[in-house]
């Protein structure tokens, strides 16, 4: 069943967003790059976007911005890398444990939700791109795997070596449609989101532990102790010893 996640502070906007890093009032160079690309994918496609046109709206030279980053995709990874930061900085472990997993994952979920809230255009846009552009999607999928690691720590939900690997890449395609709904959500409680979120969540429980099963499967095969196979050459016993 849905919880309505705990009571924060709305995220802080700039020009309709909320601002990607903390510090002094003044942007920096690259904080305004970034805001400045996140505004321009707002009203363009993500192919469409050049690097001058960058670099003008962030009021920043070509080669501030070559110094800054190697790409539009290292741009949005630096985004996302400021939201996932942002999630892990209001994360209260004290308060989640006593809480489930899935009600853990919720609230982490739910938060990274609010503060994409002033990008949700920017979002809608790049879900129609990696739509067209599979070389895109996957360059996606890598980042929201690495983001999704860190949810799962934050939710206190084992994250490390291979077994991790598969919950990060579930999680990331469960949040991926799970922000399909809600880039379409226009209610200001989210319910649509947040009811989509639940139910996605109850089917990942289960798929998890179909997999955590599927998993120790090979480790029981290996200690059933399979008969010895005689080679043609032996005889019983009885018949060795007459």
């Amino acid at each position: 069943m849905a919880r309505k996640p705990r009571s924060r502070a709305p995220a802080r906007s700039a020009k309709g967003g909320a601002n990607t890093e903390s510090g002094p009032q003044q942007k920096s160079a690259r904080a305004q790059i970034i805001a400045s690309f996140m505004d321009l994918l707002a009203e363009k496609r993500f192919e469409e976007i050049g690097y001058a046109e960058i670099a003008k709206a962030a009021g920043v030279s070509l080669a501030e911005l070559r110094e800054a980053f190697g790409s539009k995709l290292a741009i949005l990874a630096a985004h996302i890398k400021e939201i996932d930061r942002q999630v892990l900085a209001e994360h209260d472990s004290e308060a989640a444990a006593e809480e489930t997993p899935r009600e853990r994952l919720f609230d982490v979920l739910m938060r990274r939700i609010e503060l994409l809230d002033p990008y949700k255009a920017a979002v809608r846009s790049l879900i129609g791109s990696s739509r067209r552009d599979l070389a895109l999607a996957v360059a996606l999928n890598r980042l929201a795997v690495r983001s999704q690691q860190w949810m799962l720590t934050a939710a206190d939900v084992d994250a490390s070596g291979s077994r991790g690997m598969m919950r990060a890449q579930g999680l990331a395609l469960l949040f991926a449609s799970v922000l399909r709904t809600w880039v379409h959500d226009d209610d200001p409680g989210r319910a649509r989101t947040m009811a989509a979120l639940d139910r996605s969540l109850a089917r990942g429980q289960r798929l998890s532990a179909l997999v955590d099963d599927l998993c120790r499967i090979p480790g029981c095969i290996g200690r059933i102790r399979r008969p010895r196979r005689r080679r043609p050459d032996e005889g019983d016993e009885e018949t060795v010893a007459a």
